[in-house]
């Protein structure tokens, strides 16, 4: 967009975040407090002005990108707060009546997600929460969509093992090892 056209670059501007604002700020307040979470789009959309031109074609995930980053930054002065953790509630409390059959569920994934790494939860909370593609999340953490691919498979295999339930050692671990087994027949 040229120069001469400031109007137009304007309007493109605004369309930009009219589409793209609450899905930013939702990104945002699940990483960081809510109160927080405004200042830091805020500071993403002067640098999307600043760096209009140079915008790519999906502009979605270099947001996020960016968010990410100016996160990262307010997390080195945040220190001993939580900045980056991903909150699986929106800011307002809800109320579960105890006949709800899916407390129980609830209680286990939020001590599973509990259980995961900060890293882990990034990458599944970009594919479940902010519904970005593969691709688009390997830009917002700055590496090759396999790389991300791998890192997704191996978050999702962490989730499932910590949502399993811990009972009894299966059949399987409870039979002798072949060798021994053999040797006990052998004495007897």
């Amino acid at each position: 967009m040229s120069e001469a056209d400031p109007g137009a670059r304007e309007e493109r501007f605004r369309a930009l975040h009219l589409d793209t604002y609450p899905d930013l700020l939702r990104f945002v307040e699940r990483r960081v407090p809510t109160g927080e979470a405004e200042d830091i789009v805020s500071t993403v959309f002067l640098t999307a002005w600043r760096r209009f031109d140079e915008l790519p074609d999906d502009t979605r995930p270099w947001l996020f990108a960016v968010a990410r980053r100016t996160m990262a930054n307010q997390a080195r002065g945040w220190l001993r707060r939580r900045a980056l953790d991903v909150r699986l509630g929106s800011s307002e409390a809800r109320e579960f009546s105890d006949e709800s059959s899916g407390a129980a569920v609830r209680i286990d994934l939020a001590r599973a997600w509990a259980a995961l790494s900060a890293a882990d939860r990034e990458v599944l909370a970009l594919v479940a929460f902010d519904g970005l593609t593969a691709e688009q999340a390997a830009v917002v953490l700055g590496c090759r969509r396999s790389t991300f691919a791998m890192r997704l498979g191996r978050a999702r295999q962490r989730l499932r093992t910590a949502l399993e339930p811990a009972g009894p050692a299966t059949r399987s671990s409870l039979r002798p090892h072949p060798l021994k087994e053999q040797q006990s027949w052998t004495q007897a």
